[in-house]
C-alpha cells in the first residue's frame, strides 16, 4: 500500500493494517524518514510540487490512498496539479487495484441546512473547494480509463482528543465567539479514527468510481458544538454574536465556514462500506 499525503490520518491508517501488509509512504521530508521508518513505513521521497520525482511510484502499489491537498496557491486557482501529477506518475506501469481519495464536503457549497446525499450536485464557492472538485473529476476520469476502482470520499471536519489542534479547546480558551442560533449553521464531524478505518473499508469495499460521505450522526448547529465542547471541558460558553457583527470581527478563513450550513448523509458510509462508527456522535468521541 502506498500512502500520499501521510499525515495525521495517513499514520491512522497504517496502524490499523497487519503487519504483513507492506507499506509505503511519499514524503517530501528527509527528516521525516526515521519516524515513518519507526511505525513500520517504508519512505519515499518525493514531492507532489516536482512530478519529476514522482517517477518510481509508478507500479510499486496495488492500493493507493490519496490524502494529500491540493496547493493552497496555484495560479489556476481552480485546478489540483498535485494530483494531477501523481496520476501520471501511476499511468507509467500497471495500475493499482484500488485507489482511495480523501475530498471535502466543502464541494457542495452552502445548502441552506438541507439533507446532502452523495448524489447532489456540486457547488463550490471558494478556491479550495474548487481545487478539490477538479482533483475528483480528474481521479474519476483515470479510474475508467485505467480500469482502477477509484472511491472519493468526502470529509467533513476531523477531530480527535490525540490529533494537533484536534478538539475545540484551543478556541474555547481563546473565547472565540459563534453565531448566535438564528444565524448559525449546521456542521458535521468525523473521528479521525473512523476515518482511517473508513479509508481502509473503502479500498476493499468501495464501489467503482463512487463518492462516500465520511461523516458521523451529529446534527448539532456549529454554536451548540461548541457549548457542548464548553461544558465537556468545564470552560466557559463562546459569546454568541449575530452575523453582521461577526464579519467585522472573525477571520475571513472561519468566516468562510460560517456560511456554509449542510447536513451530510451517512447511510453509504454504513450500508456499502459497511462501518460501524466507534464514535458516532462528537460527544461520545470528545469525551473518549
Amino acid at each position: 500500500m502506498l500512502i500520499v499525503g501521510c499525515g495525521d490520518v495517513g499514520l491512522r491508517v497504517a496502524s490499523h493494517l497487519p503487519s504483513r501488509v507492506k507499506l509505503m509512504a511519499l514524503t517530501s521530508s528527509p527528516e521525516r524518514a526515521p519516524a515513518l521508518r519507526a511505525q513500520h513505513i517504508t519512505p519515499l521521497q518525493g514531492n507532489l510540487d516536482d512530478p519529476a520525482t514522482l517517477r518510481r511510484l509508478a507500479g510499486l502499489a496495488t492500493r493507493v490512498v490519496h490524502l494529500a491537498p491540493p496547493p493552497s496557491h496555484n495560479p489556476d486557482w481552480r485546478s489540483d496539479p498535485r494530483t494531477l501529477a501523481l496520476l501520471r506518475a501511476l499511468r507509467l506501469r500497471s495500475a493499482p487495484q484500488s485507489l482511495v481519495y480523501g475530498s471535502t464536503s466543502g464541494v457542495y457549497g452552502d445548502c441552506a441546512g438541507d439533507w446532502v446525499p452523495e448524489t447532489r450536485r456540486v457547488n463550490p464557492n471558494t478556491p479550495r473547494s474548487q481545487r478539490r472538485v477538479h482533483a475528483e473529476h480528474q481521479l474519476r476520469l483515470y479510474g475508467r480509463v485505467s480500469g482502477t476502482p477509484v472511491h472519493i470520499l468526502r470529509i467533513p471536519g476531523i477531530y480527535a482528543p490525540d490529533r494537533e489542534g484536534g478538539t475545540p479547546r484551543g478556541r474555547l480558551l481563546k473565547g472565540t465567539p459563534v453565531l448566535r442560533q438564528e444565524d448559525d449553521v449546521y456542521t458535521n464531524h468525523i473521528h479521525a479514527d473512523d476515518l482511517a478505518r473508513a479509508c481502509l473499508a473503502a479500498l476493499w469495499r468501495g464501489k467503482p468510481q463512487r463518492i462516500t460521505h465520511v461523516s458521523d450522526d451529529t446534527q448539532l448547529l456549529m454554536g451548540d458544538y461548541f457549548d457542548l465542547a464548553a461544558d465537556l471541558y468545564q470552560l466557559p460558553r463562546p459569546p454568541r454574536l449575530p452575523r453582521s457583527t461577526a464579519q467585522e470581527q472573525l477571520p475571513l478563513m472561519l468566516l468562510s465556514f460560517m456560511g456554509e450550513s449542510r447536513r451530510l448523509d451517512n447511510l453509504r458510509l454504513k450500508t456499502e462500506l459497511k462501518l460501524v462508527l466507534r464514535y458516532p456522535t462528537v460527544e461520545s468521541g470528545l469525551r473518549a
